[in-house]
């Protein structure tokens, strides 16, 4: 049973979830230091990346111990559970579910026995060919010739799990585990190449700890160098808070392996750099750097940007936090509008077990956002804000804002018109929900109740990463996918509402057609 930690949740309004991110991934091999408490620590810097559930294994080179459970990396982890878990190696995994309910089976690093022993796993990422895979697994399960009376025995265990477990990652797991007269290593080179989609894998046996990125990078893994030992991580922030040393990026397509003879390096697939531009947008902690690039820096210039493409007489520029400060700080820099504090969020916003009552649910966003009307009467302001999902968020703030005494709210967005759904790890409305499908941008302007609205171009936000377009994901605004997506998705991407009009409409691209047959 989770237990709760009496916060605000952040599904006060469930129909205007916010983007979320998949999962986040922590790994190291580094004797004599407290492996658990460092993975701890890396994963609480990574608690932003997945709120669902969080785990740690630990191993001491002779078994692998793993403890996981539902809730925040603070909920699941007490000192006396850190201090049991002794060793010099060991992963960790903190989840938002895109695939898989949100259950503790689901709960990672998984851990599956295997003929040259254990194996444990945590992904960040999405598959995209999970139809073929479970083929392919039940292809190796009927040929493979199981090592020992213990393991056959233990085969129906093996596909229950499987069964109750309904992430990609067991399936990655259970696919390794049948390569009976392989290492992990080799077992992992004959998997990994199979896999499509998006992700980023750590993962360890007694001895080793390995991480994995696929071949279009989509999601980021850097690695980093302790004292003693190495680090892997999803983010450059997590390196910081343990003291490691940033080294590189894992590169696309590239497989990193850790362990008492050092590191070594194997590529399983050539590098087609698509890193996910929506990192830079929100996922990614400002204080992380992707692609040698700040992410707050990064969102500073989308500021600057902004305020060159969506200028507007205003007395002040105010961000929606905490996620929108950099590009409202950019945005004040480039028009010489004074910057100011406007909203204050309830820092303690967060994964909650207690149900809200309707009485809560109707206070909305002023349970995490309230206004400081001294500041903004009388004034026209300039609201700047990461992304608009469904609406009802900005629908609510501005309302807000007019309450508090604002003269004109002008919405400002630091990315382009969200239309696409993702299938790489990130848990979008369907692309019906989204409000940028079948309204301009006046319409949208017209239905959250604001004076103007702006986005930044996509041309615009791709000047600011400094990264060339082509090695981007940008399907989220423009619907060309860089990997195929399941050909169950293509519900998700033809899919019928009503327009501003009220007439049916229907939509489809050229890149979301392309997607549904590139290789």
């Amino acid at each position: 049973m989770p237990r709760p930690d009496g916060r605000l949740t952040h599904e006060l309004d469930p129909q205007d979830r916010g983007p979320q991110d998949a999962c986040g991934v922590f790994g190291l091999w580094a004797p004599g230091e407290d492996v658990a408490k460092l993975t701890y620590f890396g994963l609480y810097a990574l608690q932003h990346r997945g709120q669902e559930s969080a785990g740690v294994a630990v191993s001491n080179g002779n078994r692998i111990m793993v403890f996981k459970d539902m809730g925040l990396v603070s909920q699941v982890f007490d000192e006396g559970t850190l201090s049991s878990l002794k060793g010099h190696l060991a992963i960790g995994h903190t989840r938002y579910s895109t695939t898989g309910a949100s259950v503790w089976a689901n709960a990672q690093p998984t851990f599956r026995p295997t003929a040259q022993g254990g194996l444990a796993l945590g992904h960040n990422g999405n598959l995209t060919n999970t139809d073929e895979l479970e083929q392919w697994l039940a292809e190796r399960e009927d040929e493979s010739q199981l090592v020992g009376t213990n393991l056959h025995d233990r085969m129906p265990d093996k596909r229950a799990a499987l069964k109750d477990s309904t992430n990609d990652t067991s399936l990655i797991t259970a696919l390794m585990s049948t390569f009976n007269d392989c290492s992990i290593e080799e077992s992992a080179l004959q998997v990994l190449p199979r896999l499509k989609g998006a992700f980023c894998l750590v993962f360890m046996d007694e001895e080793t700890v390995y991480a994995a990125r696929d071949p279009q990078g989509i999601r980021p893994l850097v690695l980093g160098r302790l004292e003693r030992g190495w680090v892997v991580s999803s983010e450059t922030a997590a390196l910081d808070i343990v003291g490691a040393t940033f080294v590189r990026e894992v590169e696309p397509g590239e497989m990193v392996i850790i362990n008492a003879d050092g590191l070594r390096s194997v590529r399983f697939a050539e590098s087609a750099p698509k890193g996910c531009i929506f990192e830079f947008v929100y996922l990614a902690r400002p204080d992380t750097t992707i692609s040698d690039r700040s992410v707050h820096s990064v969102r500073v210039e989308v500021g600057r940007q902004l305020a060159r493409e969506h200028p507007v007489e205003a007395d002040l520029v105010i961000p929606v936090p905490e996620s929108g400060t950099p590009s409202a700080i950019g945005y004040a820099e480039e028009s010489q509008i004074p910057y100011g504090t406007g909203l204050v969020k309830n820092s303690y916003v967060g994964r909650t077990f207690i149900q809200p009552s309707q009485t809560i649910r109707q206070l909305g966003i002023r349970l995490k956002l309230n206004p400081l009307p001294e500041v903004i009467k009388g004034k026209r302001l300039v609201v700047v804000d990461d992304s608009i999902v469904r609406g009802n968020t900005q629908r609510a703030l501005v309302r807000m804002l007019r309450e508090a005494g604002a003269a004109e709210v002008h919405v400002r967005i630091s990315s382009p018109p969200v239309k696409w759904p993702c299938f790489y790890g990130i848990d979008f409305a369907s692309r019906a929900e989204l409000v940028a499908n079948g309204l301009t941008i006046e319409e949208i302007c017209r239905s959250i109740g604001g004076d103007t609205l702006g986005y930044v171009s996509l041309d615009g936000l791709v000047t600011a990463t400094t990264i060339d377009k082509d090695k981007l994901c940008r399907a989220c605004f423009d619907g060309v996918y860089p990997v195929q997506v399941p050909l169950a998705a293509r519900s998700a991407l033809q899919e019928t509402r009503t327009d501003a009009d009220g007439l049916a409409s229907s939509w489809s691209s050229a890149g979301a057609q392309d997607a549904l047959t590139r290789p």
